[in-house]
């Protein structure tokens, strides 16, 4: 039997603290469930080089010493400077992904925040974003970008959103 968390739209829990989305990208939440159902906070001590945080709860970590980017966004429709924060934390993690750091990009649960830096910094990798998404659901959980806003960002381009969103704000 799948445990169901409230208020998440029905999806269920994961059933590890992080998945390796790409060589050396990782992509987790702050808990998790095992088998039989028992729920486990996740703790990240030293196990990556970087962890970008797009969400933050005391007592996850990182580890003292290992660079900690926070990014903190809502799980919902990002404003200008919102989906600004989004795309710098997802050139940070390209970056040290490229240069062949380990990389965790985690986020509450681990599906939509995490799962819409870890595709931008797929597609910033080269992937294309149809591909990146697929990547990520497939390699994390289906419940992976369930956000369908979070899916529409790269596959419109998150620099096109970001720019539409400001003349937006701007109106108003």
């Amino acid at each position: 039997m799948k445990i169901r968390r409230k208020g998440d739209r029905g999806t269920s829990e994961p059933e590890t603290p992080w998945n390796e989305v790409a060589p050396g990208l990782w992509m987790g939440g702050h808990h998790w469930r095992d088998p039989a159902g028992q729920r486990h906070p996740v703790r990240v001590d030293s196990e990556f080089e970087l962890v970008v945080s797009l969400f933050t709860a005391p007592g996850h970590g990182p580890a003292p010493g290992v660079e900690h980017f926070v990014a903190e966004v809502p799980d919902g429709p990002l404003d200008a400077e919102q989906l600004a924060a989004v795309q710098a934390a997802a050139t940070h993690t390209a970056t040290a992904v490229a240069t062949g750091r380990r990389v965790l990009v985690h986020c509450r649960s681990g599906y939509n925040r995490s799962g819409l830096v870890v595709a931008q910094a797929l597609v910033e990798l080269g992937a294309h974003p149809a591909e990146a998404i697929r990547r990520v659901r497939t390699r994390r959980s289906p419940w992976a970008l369930h956000n369908d806003l979070f899916v529409a960002y790269p596959e419109t381009g998150l620099e096109t959103v970001r720019l539409l969103s400001s003349l937006t704000a701007s109106e108003g």
